[in-house]
């Protein structure tokens, strides 16, 4: 099996799948509540903090020998550079994965581990199915520890920043306004 390289994947035309240990790993199809809830978090949280940008759908670079790169639902940066192809874990401060029909085992173990790995601080898994949860995982001593499995209306505090992030309206219809 011929591995990809990075030249490899960057002639590639750009869409979702990713790359493991070197193996093309095609990406499920999304449906339109979990695109919902991934354009939701990253709206919501780059609003609310001045000096990182939240993202939705980037490229993280995680290793390049066996080439790793991963796709999170949504990654909050502190990168001032805006035009890039692939983030660097370095400037990733938060990766956010929402669980969807296909992708459980990864985000849950896989994408645990290799985050954890590259030093990435924060990891959020955010579950859909009702009621809508949230599992927010911190790196401590180089392993994720769990701090906290959240339902409805979370207040937490994210690098100094105090959220109050309300998971189940991250898939409800907005009533019509007149």
């Amino acid at each position: 099996m011929t591995r990809v390289t990075l030249d490899d994947w960057a002639a590639m035309p750009r869409n979702r799948d990713e790359v493991g240990r070197g193996v093309l790993v095609a990406a499920p199809f999304l449906d339109t509540r979990h695109q919902l809830a991934v354009t939701r978090l990253a709206y919501f949280l780059d609003e609310r903090f001045p000096d990182l940008v939240a993202l939705a759908g980037v490229e993280l670079l995680l290793a390049e020998e066996p080439l790793t790169i991963r796709v999170p639902d949504v990654l909050v940066t502190s990168s001032t550079e805006l035009n890039v192809r692939r983030a660097s874990p370095s400037d990733v401060r938060l990766v956010i994965e929402v669980l969807s029909e296909g992708t459980v085992r990864t985000d849950r173990v896989t994408k645990f581990s290799e985050y954890a790995e590259v030093g990435i601080e924060h990891y959020w898994i955010v579950d859909l199915e009702e009621p809508a949860s949230m599992t927010t995982y911190r790196l401590i001593d180089g392993e994720y520890e769990n701090f906290g499995e959240h339902t409805g209306k979370v207040s937490l505090d994210f690098d100094g920043t105090p959220l109050t992030l309300d998971l189940d309206a991250l898939t409800t219809r907005h009533a019509q306004r007149p």
